[in-house]
């Protein structure tokens, strides 16, 4: 299957919370959830020169610097969302055109944060600020080892499309 024939649900998924929006996660840590906006750079380039390597998937976040400052630099193209605690971002979700009408998904968390329900609260305010923006499509690949985020895609309403490789493709309308 080709992206350009990549078939998504009829029936949306959602309703989704708009950023920002508060809570605490499993940790007992107050999280807020914000669009990202310019100014959050610095803090964002910190949480992946940090990131753990085994946590990286098909090359992203970079693993140097200067290159994780070149990714960050190109953020601006899509709609994204910072989660943080205090002033260090514990996560971040993006939706990136794909140029044929449709977004792809990507979500991090730093491991300090992980298992809290960070990424949940996360992908959730990402596709509430991206319905609130005009996406009405979104897409993402997933490691199929990687059962903790294919549960989580699959609770917000994320369907497989094409699993034939390693890598499962999902698909959610919104």
């Amino acid at each position: 299957m080709t992206r350009h024939d990549r078939r998504f649900p009829d029936e949306p998924s959602g309703p989704f919370p708009e950023p920002p929006l508060s809570f605490t996660d499993r940790e007992g840590r107050d999280i807020d959830v914000c669009p990202y906006e310019e100014g959050d750079e610095e803090a964002l380039v910190e949480m992946y020169v940090d990131f753990d390597p085994a946590d990286r998937a098909q090359g992203i976040p970079p693993a140097t610097e200067s290159r994780v400052r070149d990714w960050v630099e190109t953020l601006g193209e899509g709609l994204n969302v910072v989660a943080w605690h205090e002033d260090e971002v514990a996560g971040h979700a993006t939706l990136v055109p794909d140029g044929n009408g449709s977004y792809e998904l990507a979500i991090f968390v730093h491991q300090r944060y992980q298992r809290a329900g960070i990424g949940s609260q996360l992908i959730r305010a990402l596709l509430g600020h991206g319905k609130a923006n005009g996406v009405d499509h979104v897409w993402l690949t997933v490691e199929r080892w990687n059962r903790a985020a294919v549960s989580l895609y699959r609770d917000v309403g994320f369907e497989t499309t094409d699993s034939e490789s390693f890598e499962l493709e999902m698909v959610l309308t919104l």
